[in-house]
């Protein structure tokens, strides 16, 4: 498992749509969004996303936040392959943003055991990315060049 943490040079590290433009084939997933705080004006997103959880193709993750850019205070992203049926993911807890040991140890762990990717929006001050599969890290990585690795940083901070 490998993991980034972005928290310097951008103007704002939670904004999910500059965020989303570092993972690598977005539509190629379908998006479990959970423990979400954020205040979009568009009344029919702030529904959706005050829900206990929103889960969106990524092609309608892509428009949502083309529809609107704002803030996302908390949240949990996670990356599902297409072929795994909502039923089968709500089988499992749902993801958190505060709260979760794993991001924070020496082995980075991915809370969804079926996810591939998760971004996290975490209290508006940083932006943490996990994944399965280390060329999909190392392409957020590449796109915020002032990420760093999360182990090497929980290492040194932990």
């Amino acid at each position: 498992m490998k993991g980034a943490i972005l928290m310097e040079g951008e103007r704002f590290y939670t904004d999910m749509r500059r965020m989303l433009t570092g993972i690598k084939n977005l539509t190629n997933y379908n998006w479990l969004i959970t423990d979400c705080l954020c205040y979009p004006k568009n009344a029919r997103i702030d529904a959706m996303l005050s829900e206990e959880y929103c889960f969106l193709s990524g092609e309608e993750l892509q428009k949502l936040v083309k529809t609107e850019n704002f803030q996302w205070i908390w949240a949990v992203l996670s990356a599902f392959p297409k072929d795994i049926p909502l039923e089968k993911i709500l089988t499992f807890a749902l993801p958190h943003a505060d709260g979760y040991d794993g991001f924070w140890e020496d082995r980075i762990t991915i809370q969804h055991p079926l996810a591939e990717i998760e971004l996290v929006a975490y209290d508006s001050s940083l932006c943490l990315m996990m994944a399965r599969n280390y060329h999909l890290v190392k392409f957020f990585r590449q796109t915020f060049p002032l990420s760093r690795d999360l182990r090497e940083y929980n290492l040194e901070n932990f």
